[in-house]
């Protein structure tokens, strides 16, 4: 074949096993062989072969037999690290978690995605506790974004592993969590697909928090179709319900303030490049200042960020112990930060956040928000491990545009619109209000192929 199992869309892999051309059992092992002979030995933190065949073995069997399961039968997956899987510890991308009792049972999502006949092949890295938005982890390694080519670049985080699992051609799709970017950092960084869903639209349980007012799950994968089928499994559907839009009379917004500040020229080519074929094709763009995206900021030079708050209530008996001589120096400096958010201050952010809520959907109404996923391609490696002062600039910067959804409780897709320094991945973002997912994947299915123009 002219490609890996592991490096195609799960769409076209669900082609060669429903119709016989590929068996369950052949594909992953040849999934765990292309994960063997790839150099970079961060991208997993731990592989579940046992397991895996042995799903792989009841998916060929139901499909002798006739039995399929659905378009995700014998389909392999991988899952972030924050994801209980049952026999297993669930380390959150740190040391100090690794001697926790194994999980008795699966997290409500693999355990859905497991009754659609997919594969789980193992756990990929991510940034220590998903708080940060560069993937750099000290204590499993840092996996470098497949896509550099003239040194070791940042893969985006938190979910640093499953983009670059994907992206490398290692499996179909991955799946991470997104509480300020951290699906759609790495999908754009990485040049792939990744959807953040409405907050609660899945089910959580299982899955280690980090900010549970911010916290959302989402694939990463190559395209907005196989995002719409995995969308329909972890919801417990048998068939998607997602039904194409066209994108004559689509009406688009595009924000005139934060998301372009500071932005690398090459990434706003490619998005405005991207804008112009979305427009050519029959979409309306119009432009505007969002109110909401400047208070935000004001909120939290106030108040101090929202998710450190909720992630210092989560850790600070931990930080306040010797574990915190193990955990990466980082994580812990922005972690105590929180502490420093008052419960009269936390309540006054959440009071502020359902007003400027509100106030946008007034505001954006049915429209659907696009704006550059990052602001800048994904930076090299070794100038932030060596420089705390550059890695929290760089880390902010990073996780600035995306974040904004998660504050305002948006669902969004990250789509490549092109590229920019040094040939690096440029995404574009779709964001659609609160359950509004059907409409923004929708459309997404359509507007892609516009939007990626001549990237592949």
């Amino acid at each position: 074949m002219s490609k890996s199992f592991g490096a195609m869309s799960v769409a076209q892999l669900s082609v060669l096993i429903q119709g016989g051309a590929a068996d369950p059992v052949d594909v992953a092992e040849a999934v765990f062989e292309s994960i063997a002979d790839y150099s970079d030995k961060s991208v997993f933190t731990v592989l579940t072969e046992n397991r895996a065949m042995e799903e792989a073995r009841a998916s060929c069997k139901r499909l002798r037999e006739g039995r399929s399961l659905g378009l995700l039968d014998g389909v392999p997956i991988a899952w972030k690290d924050l994801f209980d899987i049952e026999g297993l510890a669930t380390t959150a991308g740190s040391v100090v978690l690794a001697t926790d009792a194994p999980a008795r049972r699966d997290a409500a999502v693999v355990a859905l995605l497991r009754q659609a006949g997919m594969v789980a092949v193992g756990r990929t890295n991510m940034s220590e506790f998903a708080f940060s938005g560069l993937g750099i982890n000290p204590h499993y390694g840092t996996p470098v974004n497949p896509r550099s080519a003239d040194l070791p670049r940042i893969p985006g985080g938190s979910s640093s592993g499953a983009g670059v699992a994907v992206a490398a051609g290692l499996v179909p799709v991955a799946m991470g969590t997104d509480t300020g970017g951290s699906v759609r950092i790495p999908a754009a960084f990485n040049g792939i697909v990744g959807y953040k869903a409405t907050r609660g639209r899945y089910a959580m349980e299982g899955v280690y928090p980090l900010a549970k007012s911010l916290d959302s799950l989402g694939p990463l994968c190559r395209t907005v179709r196989d995002a719409v089928w995995i969308d329909a499994a972890m919801r417990g559907l048998t068939a998607p319900d997602v039904v194409e839009h066209p994108l004559r009379g689509l009406e688009l917004l595009v924000p005139d303030n934060i998301v372009f500040d500071g932005a690398e020229p090459d990434v706003i080519a490619a998005f405005e490049a991207a804008l112009e074929r979305l427009q050519r094709a029959g979409a309306n763009v119009s432009r505007t200042v969002l109110p909401a995206f400047d208070e935000i900021f004001d909120l939290m030079t106030k108040y101090g960020p929202l998710v450190t708050a909720e992630a210092f209530a989560l850790h600070h008996a931990r930080l306040a112990g010797p574990e915190a001589d193990r955990m990466d120096h980082r994580v812990v400096m922005r972690t105590r930060l929180g502490s420093k958010t008052t419960l009269p201050d936390y309540l006054a952010i959440l009071e502020a956040r359902s007003r400027l809520i509100a106030d946008t959907e007034r505001l954006v109404g049915d429209r659907l928000i696009a704006f550059p996923t990052v602001a800048h391609v994904a930076p090299p490696i070794a100038p932030l491990e060596g420089d705390d002062e550059l890695f929290f600039a760089t880390n902010n910067k990073t996780l600035r545009n995306t974040a904004l959804g998660n504050f305002l409780d948006w669902c969004g897709v990250s789509i490549p619109c092109g590229t920019g320094a040094a040939g690096m991945p440029v995404g574009l973002l779709l964001s659609a209000t609160a359950r509004r997912d059907e409409t923004l994947l929708g459309i997404g299915l359509a507007a892609e192929a516009v939007i990626r123009g001549d990237f592949a």
